[in-house]
């Protein structure tokens, strides 16, 4: 799904009006679809039906009152709380505000913030400021975006957050903090980069009637995934299949002070569909790896001697290598001494992208690099940055085209580069992925779907995808303040069967 800015959303908007089609129109089918979507929360989580629209002046507001009309259709008690005095707002907001009205809503013209009591329970609807905003939030409002967010209801916003830039994702003061975003078409540039992703929530889609035509006329260079999309680059599966078609992964891994990390990528290997995996770690340390799961084959070497390893090397599909090598310098050495033996797909993560980092000359070829914010900072040999912005992803993607490589650039959201193709970029995942070993179970996920001869930025789409839904299943299970890397592989079934059902 195309990622554009509110400006190009606009732009491609009024190209349908030109040809005959309805804002009006548009405007009711957006307020049903974001009205069905409240119903279906609300049921599936048991929540009072009480709805509090919050509204500004333009045509989100006007969203707001066409959703406030379908819910009050449907029984619910809708009161709404007006900022701005009507005979300022757009003509469409006006329009609905009076047959919302006229459906039996409440509405409340919002004089004093300090004298402003929210219910204990319901739901909030944001529709205050729209796509266009830019700059900062003032008072009032900027006391009442505070007042909701600590309201502890859940917010459900209108296209946008309030207070969020809808193409920079930058916020100046304050933002609504939502519990779900119904985007409106295609969701925004700003949701994914700056501090947009701390804003949006949950991302649903409302299709509120523009034409495909038009969607196709947009211009962008990002790519939303969705299920839709990658449920068509899942390995095929025969039923006379033999492991070794289900592919080899050679996993060089591990070390005395980091065997964790040898055991995570590799038992995420097999989890993720590889028919074979085998680990090959620096001898000496078999005590800390006894506890790996049985069917995973265990390799010791010898740092110095790299023929041996060799064999392996051309026998297996797919390579994955860095999780937990360490970055001493007899460790560091063999490293950049092994990425010349390497001609198959590989995987290239944590002490191995230190590695490039000092001499990215010797990637091997059809190489991924799974590097989170700080790794793809010492790659770009740029000073850090606090947040992700279009500079630092068109750096990234740059750098993916003069390497020839992949890139998989995790964190919240992550997102993924390859030469000559769009930036794609994945919403699903949660905050309690952000613990130690998360990477490594990314990493041979990878590697499994490479294995079985999915295309490089495929096999990331694909894996970067599963990695998080299945994230998303153990926060269910264990809140994001608890969850551990191994929770993700443990769940990897229920993500492979939530794509997998798509079909």
């Amino acid at each position: 799904m195309r990622v554009i800015n509110p400006g190009e959303m606009a732009r491609i908007e009024k190209l349908s009006y030109k040809d005959g089609f309805s804002d009006a129109e548009f405007m009711e089918e957006a307020g049903r679809g974001i009205s069905l979507g409240i119903q279906n929360y609300i049921e599936k989580n048991s929540l009072s039906k009480r709805i509090i629209l919050v509204c500004g002046k333009g045509n989100n507001a006007g969203d707001a009152y066409v959703c406030g009309k379908y819910l009050l259709e449907s029984d619910y008690e809708v009161i709404a709380l007006q900022t701005f005095p009507i005979e300022s707002c757009s003509a469409l907001c006006q329009k609905n505000f009076y047959t919302f009205k006229e459906k039996g809503g409440v509405v409340k013209f919002i004089q004093n913030i300090d004298e402003l009591a929210l219910p204990t329970d319901g739901v909030i609807i944001d529709g205050l400021f729209g796509t266009g905003f830019k700059g900062k939030v003032e008072e009032p409002f900027s006391s009442l975006i505070f007042l909701l967010n600590h309201s502890h209801l859940p917010i459900f916003s209108i296209d946008i957050p309030s207070g969020l830039n809808g193409e920079t994702g930058v916020v100046e003061g304050d933002a609504i903090i939502a519990k779900k975003t119904f985007f409106l078409g295609l969701p925004k540039t700003g949701f994914f980069i700056n501090e947009g992703w701390n804003h949006t929530g949950v991302l649903e889609e409302v299709d509120f009637g523009l034409p495909q035509t038009y969607i196709e006329q947009s211009k962008t260079s990002m790519v939303m995934m969705t299920s839709e999309f990658l449920k068509f680059f899942l390995p095929p599966i025969k039923r006379n299949r033999h492991k070794y078609e289900r592919g080899y992964v050679l996993g060089i891994s591990g070390s005395l002070e980091m065997p964790g990390a040898a055991l995570l990528s590799s038992w995420s290997s097999l989890a993720g569909g590889a028919g074979i995996t085998r680990l090959l770690y620096p001898k000496g340390i078999e005590t800390q790896l006894s506890n790996a799961k049985y069917e995973i084959i265990k390799t010791p070497f010898d740092l110095d001697k790299l023929d041996s390893l060799k064999e392996y090397l051309e026998k297996c599909d797919a390579v994955y290598i860095g999780p937990g090598l360490g970055r001493n310098d007899e460790m560091q050495g063999f490293i950049k001494r092994i990425f010349t033996y390497i001609d198959k797909p590989c995987v290239i993560d944590a002490d191995a992208l230190f590695c490039l980092s000092q001499n990215d000359q010797m990637i091997p070829k059809n190489s991924i690099l799974t590097p989170h914010k700080g790794e793809m900072e010492r790659l770009l040999k740029i000073d850090p940055v606090k947040f992700i912005d279009q500079s630092f992803l068109q750096k990234c993607q740059e750098y993916a085209e003069k390497k020839n490589v992949t890139i998989v650039l995790k964190g919240g959201p992550s997102f993924i580069f390859h030469p000559d193709e769009p930036i794609l970029v994945c919403p699903r995942g949660t905050p309690g992925m952000a613990t130690a070993g998360s990477g490594d179970v990314l990493t041979g996920l990878i590697a499994a779907q490479l294995a079985q001869g999915i295309a490089p930025s495929h096999a990331c789409a694909v894996s970067v995808y599963i990695h998080g839904v299945a994230g998303e299943y153990a926060e269910r299970k264990k809140t994001a303040h608890c969850m551990l890397a191994s929770d993700i592989v443990y769940h990897f079934p229920d993500a492979f069967k939530e794509l997998a059902m798509e079909t």
